[in-house]
């Protein structure tokens, strides 16, 4: 007899639980988009998204998701011909990269495999090497989605100024805004995109581009960009309308006020503090359940693991097997394996993801343990013992 009655927990590494302030303040009718209150409410937008963001910088908001991002990002900054250099460290990086290479730029990549975050020294080595300073920006994935990876943006701000490389620092933080630690401008990141659906905790359908006074001097020099995705406009527009280059995604914009509200009554700080420990309990869960079986989680170093989505593995076919029963027997949706490459395990049947970003507390952390732990012990999947016990540590350590 199934147990998944009831309400569902959604365990992707996005989109991520919306709360049910979120959902009511969508739940209306459509507003007049040419005058009104939904002017000032959109202007009142900008100012908390850069307060996430922790930057002075400028926003541009776009009728998208994180690929459109990328797109937005490339086209402001990045000619035809021009060359990226992107360290990667998963999936994603390397998505980032094909946007690039489908807009005419030249790639350079610097692998990194999906386990272990950015060598800063690696980048530094391709920035040495480019003596002509062609690289026009380092495309940097700051938590890769896929794998879990967090890589350490300052490093490489401090790479780029100890060689005096006059490259663009852009990072991705489609997975880390609102969960892992991220500082625009006190790491000197000059653009940063990232998108509405995990921590922010809004449905999929809008993206953010933020960037410096830098990077904006870099855009007045593209000899052109697509009136879509130029941010000139949608950063300073003149007219209501050109904040999203046409109509307004209204009901995206009266979630994302509430989901705003929440993050800023919480506090940042303490948002940050709520992602790292409730990851910690996920990380002490997982490694009580590897000290006999298949279970491994994907990042070895605590250091280095994201505090929004955690990757893990089981074997091919378990980690399938395993979200199946949690999603169908309990009502616990897992994410999916994405990316891995493994030549024994071609469709990624035995890697699966847990997502804890956004709306999450140590009660649904804590359900989620204990039902991936049902799952283990109904397939009789070998397991260490402890992990509920190990979980409950790590939620009330000091």
């Amino acid at each position: 007899m199934p147990l998944s009655n009831g309400r569902p927990h959604m365990a992707l590494p996005g989109p991520s639980m919306m709360p049910d302030r979120v959902l009511q303040a969508m739940h209306r009718p459509a507003p007049d988009i040419y005058d009104g209150d939904l002017h000032d409410m959109v202007a009142s937008l900008v100012p908390d998204l850069r307060r996430v963001a922790r930057t002075d910088g400028h926003v541009a908001m776009y009728i998208c998701n994180g690929h459109g991002a990328w797109e937005a990002s490339l086209s402001n900054t990045v000619a035809p011909g021009e060359t990226v250099l992107v360290p990667t460290t998963g999936a994603f990086g390397h998505g980032w990269a094909e946007m690039a290479r489908g807009l005419g730029a030249e790639v350079e990549i610097v692998e990194h495999g999906r386990t272990t975050p950015i060598d800063p020294e690696r980048v530094r080595a391709a920035l040495v090497a480019d003596k002509g300073h062609s690289i026009k920006a380092v495309l940097a994935v700051h938590v890769d989605t896929s794998s879990s990876v967090r890589s350490d943006i300052v490093a490489l701000r401090k790479v780029l100024d100890e060689v005096g490389h006059p490259a663009l620092l852009m990072a991705d933080c489609i997975a880390s805004l609102g969960c892992d630690v991220f500082e625009m401008d006190a790491w000197g990141v000059d653009v940063m995109i990232t998108g509405s659906q995990k921590g922010l905790m809004v449905p999929p359908g809008m993206a953010f581009v933020f960037f410096n006074d830098r990077a904006a001097e870099v855009r007045r020099a593209m000899p052109r960009v697509s009136r879509y995705w130029d941010w000139a406009a949608r950063a300073a527009p003149e007219m209501f309308y050109q904040y999203f280059g046409g109509t307004a995604p209204t009901h995206h914009l009266y979630g994302l006020r509430a989901a705003l509200d929440m993050i800023h009554e919480e506090g940042m700080e303490n948002v940050w503090a709520r992602h790292a420990r409730l990851a910690r309990a996920i990380w002490a869960a997982g490694e009580a359940w590897a000290t006999e079986g298949p279970f491994r989680l994907n990042v070895a170093d605590p250091a280095h693991r994201s505090h929004a989505v955690t990757a893990a593995a089981l074997g091919a076919p378990d980690g399938d097997r395993l979200r199946a029963w949690c999603r169908d027997e309990a009502g616990l949706v897992l994410g999916i394996g994405l990316g891995v490459g493994d030549p024994q395990d071609p469709t990624n049947s035995g890697y699966f993801r847990f997502g804890h970003m956004g709306h999450v507390n140590a009660h649904g952390i804590l359900g989620l343990i204990g039902t991936v732990e049902a799952g283990l012990t109904a397939f009789d999947i070998p397991h260490g013992a402890g992990a509920m016990d190990a979980a409950v540590k790590a939620l009330t350590a000091d």
